[in-house]
């Protein structure tokens, strides 16, 4: 297969795991807030989000620097993504614009 196939498609399954991870991680906060035992939640999501991604990267990279490190890129990626879409916190929403500091 060609390389620079290779390393599109590890970038791409860097992205799939990134949206795994932070996605899993954006769903876990929402929850958390509700859930009667929210330490258990997210030290529960935590292992499993952790096993998924690190067993990806594992298969994905198969011992070679550059599928690693396409993958990284794409799990990064996955991650600026991800935040934008999950918008900025809630008591950042409704705040009125500040004004810029001045120097005292």
């Amino acid at each position: 297969m060609n390389e620079w196939l290779t390393l599109a498609l590890t970038g791409m399954a860097g992205l799939l795991l990134g949206a795994i991870f932070f996605g899993g991680l954006w769903w876990t906060v929402r929850l958390g807030v509700t859930s009667r035992r929210p330490a258990l939640l997210f030290l529960g999501s935590l292992l499993l989000r952790t096993v998924v991604v690190v067993a990806g990267f594992y298969f994905v990279a198969d011992a070679h620097w550059q599928r690693l490190l396409a993958c990284l890129c794409g799990f990064v990626i996955a991650r600026i993504i991800v935040t934008r879409l999950a918008g900025p916190p809630l008591e950042h929403r409704n705040a009125p614009a500040k004004e810029p500091g001045h120097a005292p």
